[in-house]
């Protein structure tokens, strides 16, 4: 296995042209001499009809002019053997990415994969971070969340006839596998788990709404609430975006009043550690004042302090999960099969630590 990152590959290919080396012509030299995006350049290679004769004899032509060779025959004959995986992310939890890098990375070695990692933000850096990776000639694209979650991208890469799995999501797409856990499940059986300890008065902290987890979280909590009839106040429900300093303010809005809760589930680690920072801070022990909990069960749930009770969701498992089934849907398109979508879901744990306790008694 090789890796490649931002678009740059650890293999440098060089060939020799009239007794010189120099460097092999890519897609991004045909585009910037024709003055089109790589994914134009990638269709009229992959004679897609969607490109119009006047922009495809120009990029023709820039391809004659470079001497450029796609060498199809020869990467034909490679990818029966290997593949080349694309990553697509943007995720702002660096734990969260850690443990999806590692199951990536095991598996791909494992299987003789070539990784491909592209960072992006917004709509325009996804159209770019997108493009990188069809010039890199990927065989498939693993997009972790938020993305997964993101119509224009999901849309994008159909449009390529690129096999994709949706990493995480909580809203499988007919035709796009997809691994996960049941979110609503772990959230509902986590907030249960709040109300056996004796918590009557618990807040919420929401996630990122542009990611079908969160809303799923969310639902499943203010569920497991009603059943137990339980109400649950405006003033008890804080928004968050899954990052620590999201967390700090959601903390601090649910804990600076006359009478804070007594516990708070909060949608990831990232924001559940912020909350027992705000709480140290305020002078709250956790858990004898406040139970705390989290979810997703990243590095952040053991470094600190105490440690965080909080559903495991085996990350680096399914990281390894979605590049497998990647290849079986790389496999089944150059076998002429129809793109079905695989759809597995991994079971969670729920982890109790020291964060978590019955509320002091009054």
């Amino acid at each position: 296995m090789s890796l490649t990152t931002g678009g740059r590959s650890t293999d440098v290919s060089k060939r020799k042209q009239t007794g010189k080396a120099r460097a092999v012509i890519t897609v991004l030299d045909v585009a910037r001499h024709a003055r089109v995006s790589p994914m134009t350049v990638s269709r009229v290679i992959n004679g897609k009809e969607s490109v119009g004769k006047k922009l495809r004899e120009k990029v023709m032509a820039s391809i004659k002019a470079l001497n450029y060779s796609p060498n199809l025959a020869g990467r034909s004959l490679r990818t029966h053997t290997a593949y080349q995986i694309g990553l697509l992310y943007s995720n702002p939890s660096a734990a969260y990415l850690n443990q999806f890098m590692v199951g990536a990375l095991q598996e791909s070695s494992l299987s003789g994969c070539r990784l491909t990692i592209e960072q992006c933000g917004g709509l325009d850096s996804q159209r770019v971070a997108i493009e990188k990776l069809l010039a890199a000639r990927v065989d498939g694209v693993i997009i972790p969340p938020p993305l997964c979650d993101s119509k224009t991208t999901l849309t994008h890469l159909e449009e390529e006839g690129m096999p994709v799995v949706a990493f995480a999501t909580g809203r499988p797409v007919a035709g796009v596998s997809s691994v996960r856990i049941d979110d609503y499940e772990a959230a509902h059986a986590m907030t249960e788990y709040l109300i056996s300890l004796g918590h009557r008065d618990i807040g919420f902290i929401e996630g990122d709404p542009k990611h079908t987890p969160a809303a799923l979280r969310s639902a499943a909590f203010f569920a497991a609430m009603e059943e137990a009839k339980l109400e649950v106040p405006r003033e008890r429900v804080a928004h968050g975006l899954f990052t620590y300093r999201s967390g700090l303010a959601a903390a601090e809005k649910l804990l600076k009043c006359a009478h804070p809760p007594t516990a708070i589930l909060a949608s990831n680690d990232d924001m559940a550690a912020a909350t027992i920072s705000v709480a140290h801070g305020l002078g709250l022990k956790v858990p004898e004042d406040l139970t705390v909990c989290g979810f997703d069960d990243t590095p952040v749930a053991t470094t600190v302090w105490p440690e965080l009770t909080t559903i495991h969701q085996p990350v680096t498992t399914m990281a390894r999960h979605a590049v497998k089934l990647l290849i079986t849907e790389i496999q089944r398109r150059r076998a002429g099969e129809p793109a079905e979508g695989m759809h597995e879901v991994v079971k969670f744990t729920l982890v109790k630590r020291g964060s978590s306790a019955p509320p002091r008694q009054s």
